[in-house]
């Protein structure tokens, strides 16, 4: 077949020249040298965001070197694998909430941006995958892996396993946050997105205080157990595995270094399948331009009111109440502030009875401070509506009205906090390892939860405060700080003599009955369930009597 071509053209035929959209070496050139612009650009708008740049580098660099250092130093400690298991562990499971915690201001995590360009999903993940290398973080995370590897190696063919360990650690930990990042696209730069940097910067701190705690241990040197407990946990977990390779290759266990080699390198090849059916996924699938014309603007009664009939919802009463509990409870995901301060007091919460068990004065007592935790969380609860207060207050026209108003909002706290108190009492049941004292424990922490929502609904009728919105470093209006002592402080000490008696029973059983002790269980839920209503009733009467004041000070800027 002929081809009309001008005088002197290339032939139809010819082939597309390199360097086109489908040579991936061009593609991820261009990717490197497009994030390489993007930060000297970025550096280019302030002088302070140019000296917060170079600080951090250097501060990322010199903390990545020193923990290297650290960390070779300690090469001939017998705990040195066990540390470097665990550190590795936490390093890939930083890496797996970076993607979340930085979603709100990275805007290269956003693949969706490149939806409209010709790119095959292969050469755009071997792209992403090379310029996400490029980076303080990436650069601190080789030296810290580095450290574990090499620290742990002995031997010529453990320093050589090292050397394969540090890439595919770094690789997969590379991997697993663009993976993480592709599947959640929409959501990085959404308002969930942002909330759950939230839940991410969370569990980072919780992390760091983890390995404060370890290293703690190693420098005591008497009492390193929890960290290889931990560790006979993680050393199993990519890619934690591969540093256990290196342990067994330099201890002559070779069978199990290609164990824990074959372990990583499957976690790597699962997460790039996932990434790769994410990625292709998001480059192929219609959005939410498309999805109405799509289905004729027709939208399912579960997608308009955002009501699925989940367990939770069934487990709530009818009427003003349970639909109070249900906003509560959509408030607690959704709103940054609420999130946050659920997050703390179920991670703290959690945490609490391992850090005790570390130092060794823990009793399943400590679990206490879990309820106490979880019970904060009714204290100012017209304050976190904001502004949008006001239409709450006009419903609220009679003291059943103010009862049914607080009675959900307690019932969506007692509905996470009461099976996060049990969890929190068994588990530190489970680190002390004292069943015994697990009934008495459970009772007064019912108890406690009982007395601080009762206790929190009155402190949110006699001294609220207003929440700054659109201000995340304050949590308190300008000139209100004593409104939140005199509530939190004052309900404090009333739920400490609420419960007085309850532990000086508790006391008593031990000391002349220890046998009768599991009554302090049922007492105290029913004893922190009568507390707990009487402070709504209390708070009830007193809501309607006091709503303007409530008003003016929950909307005060």
């Amino acid at each position: 077949m002929s081809t009309l071509t001008e005088p002197g053209a290339a032939p139809a035929t010819a082939p597309a020249p390199r360097g086109t959209y489908g040579d991936t070496a061009v593609i991820t050139a261009t990717f490197v040298r497009l994030k390489l612009a993007l930060m000297r650009n970025g550096l280019r708008q302030t002088t302070g965001r140019k000296a917060g740049f170079i600080s951090s580098a250097v501060l990322g660099a010199l903390f990545g070197a020193l923990g290297m250092a650290g960390l070779l130093a300690l090469g001939g400690s017998r705990h040195m694998a066990a540390l470097g298991t665990v550190l590795v562990a936490l390093i890939a499971l930083f890496w797996a909430f970076v993607p979340v915690f930085l979603g709100a201001v990275d805007e290269t995590l956003d693949p969706a941006r490149l939806a409209m360009l010709p790119l095959r999903p292969r050469s755009l993940m071997t792209a992403q995958l090379v310029a996400s290398v490029v980076g303080v973080g990436p650069i601190f995370t080789t030296l810290l892996v580095a450290g574990a590897a090499l620290g742990t190696a002995r031997g010529a063919g453990g320093y050589a396993v090292a050397v394969v360990a540090i890439v595919l650690t770094v690789l997969t930990c590379t991997v697993l946050s663009r993976a993480v990042a592709t599947a959640n696209a929409g959501l990085l730069t959404s308002r969930k997105g942002r909330d759950l940097a939230i839940l991410s910067g969370v569990v980072i701190a919780l992390g760091i205080q983890g390995v404060n705690l370890a290293v703690q241990k190693l420098a005591d040197g008497r009492n390193a157990e929890p960290v290889h407990t931990m560790a006979d946990v993680a050393r199993w977990l990519p890619p934690a595995t591969s540093v256990e390779a290196v342990r067994a290759v330099s201890a002559g266990a070779y069978g199990v270094a290609a164990a824990a080699l074959a372990g990583t390198v499957a976690a790597l090849g699962l997460l790039l399948w996932w990434w790769q059916r994410s990625l292709t996924r998001l480059m192929t699938s219609r959005d939410g331009s498309t999805v109405l014309a799509g289905d004729g603007g027709q939208e399912s009664e579960k997608e308009r009111t955002g009501s699925g009939g989940a367990l939770w919802e069934r487990l709530l009463p009818a009427g003003r109440s349970g639909v109070v509990a249900q906003r509560a409870l959509r408030y607690a995901w959704r709103d940054p502030k609420a999130k946050m301060s659920w997050a703390m007091a179920i991670g703290m919460g959690l945490l609490f009875p391992v850090i005790w068990a570390s130092t060794g004065s823990a009793t399943v007592y400590h679990a206490c401070w879990g309820a106490g935790l979880l019970g904060m969380q009714m204290y100012n609860q017209f304050g976190m509506d904001y502004s949008g207060f006001w239409l709450v207050a006009q419903t609220i026209t009679s003291a059943r009205d103010a009862y049914a108003e607080l009675r959900g909002r307690m019932l969506a706290i007692a509905l996470v906090g009461v099976p996060f108190t049990v969890t929190v009492v068994l588990v530190a049941a489970v680190v002390v390892g004292d069943w015994g004292q697990l009934p008495a424990a459970l009772g007064i922490s019912l108890a406690l939860l009982g007395a601080l929502l009762g206790c929190g609904a009155l402190a949110s009728v006699l001294f609220p405060y207003s929440v700054p919105q659109d201000n995340a470093m304050r949590n308190v209006g300008a000139g209100q700080v004593s409104l939140v002592w005199y509530g939190i402080v004052g309900g404090l000490v009333a739920s400490a003599l609420l419960c007085a008696p309850l532990i000086a029973l508790t006391i008593w059983l031990h000391a002349s009955a220890a046998g009768w002790a599991w009554v302090v269980l049922p007492l105290g839920a029913g004893y922190g369930a009568v507390v707990a209503w009487a402070g709504l009733r209390l708070a009830a009467g007193r809501t309607v009597e006091r709503l303007p004041e409530i008003l003016a000070a929950v909307s005060r800027s």
